[in-house]
């Protein structure tokens, strides 16, 4: 491949990029850092990317990976993964100087930074769910501007991550967090780490507190974005809710990842809308959850 080609979605293009460095930040869990100027400098919090091993057809297809964060220098960005089949199980023995394809940035991320002083933002994630929210708190926080047309916005209040995982060894990367500004409470289903219980209930006692929240982002299994969604409608709380549909192409062809939303203009309340190209990001009062 020459240079990159340019994609039908945005500013999108298909191009290569080069290992910098990877570790592994928790159980079965590992940060990827690959040095691509083109797409380190288009890609902004929530979008993601498609990822190809090469000279490989098995497997065949790309995976989708959201941005976890942009080096200081613009020249090479971070995706988080969890070894779960054959393609991550192939990714978490890549090493520096190997090359993998790429294809991106693609889809819509989180809404820009809200610098009404309102409230903070709260991100709730579960499992690798944390991913997308480094980089939307710094920006959040205004330690950075991401994207071509450098998305800043003054900071107001610093935003707060609650992350939820089953166990204290599935919990990554809360010292990066931390170091970039963004307090982090945890939640652990047995109790080794943080709360005992679910993510949700540290939502329900931030959303009944006297700081309320200006809006909340999500991302994480589907069950947990759902309650997310459904404790932030009662409270009154705008919510986005960053999808993790599987993809087979990343801009809108093969309609593989499409989601339920409610539609009013439909005769049945409800449409179909691709993740990939209308998401991954949405409105959560949008989603059906079905």
């Amino acid at each position: 491949m020459s240079g990159p080609a340019v994609l039908p979605h945005a500013d999108a293009v298909q191009t290569t990029a080069t290992v910098a460095a990877q570790k592994q930040i928790a159980k079965g869990t590992f940060r990827l850092s690959l040095n691509c100027p083109t797409i380190a400098g288009r890609i902004e919090p929530g979008q993601f990317l498609m990822l190809r091993l090469p000279g490989r057809d098995d497997p065949l297809l790309g995976r989708p990976f959201a941005l976890y964060d942009v080096a200081d220098d613009g020249a090479s960005f971070s995706i988080g993964y969890v070894v779960i089949g054959k393609m991550t199980r192939l990714m978490a023995e890549l090493t520096a100087g190997e090359t993998v394809e790429l294809w991106g940035p693609l889809g819509h991320g989180f809404p820009e930074p809200d610098a009404s002083g309102a409230g903070p933002t709260l991100m709730v994630a579960g499992g690798i769910g944390q991913t997308p929210f480094l980089a939307a708190g710094r920006e959040i926080l205004g330690a950075a501007a991401y994207g071509d047309r450098g998305r800043f916005a003054p900071p107001a209040h610093p935003p707060e991550l609650l992350y939820g995982a089953r166990s204290a060894e599935y919990v990554a990367d809360v010292p990066r967090f931390e170091a970039a500004g963004i307090p982090v409470s945890v939640a652990t289903d047995d109790g080794s780490l943080g709360r005992h219980g679910f993510v949700t209930e540290l939502l329900a006692e931030r959303l009944a507190g006297e700081r309320k929240p200006a809006r909340v982002l999500t991302c994480g299994p589907e069950p947990m974005m759902k309650a997310v969604a459904k404790l932030c409608a009662a409270a009154g709380v705008p919510c986005w809710a960053s999808l993790e549909s599987p993809m087979a192409c990343g801009f809108g062809a093969c309609f593989s990842c499409v989601v339920k939303v409610r539609d009013d203009r439909s005769a049945d309340g409800w449409d179909y809308r691709r993740s990939c190209l209308e998401g991954p990001v949405f409105p959560a009062e949008t989603l059906t959850f079905d």
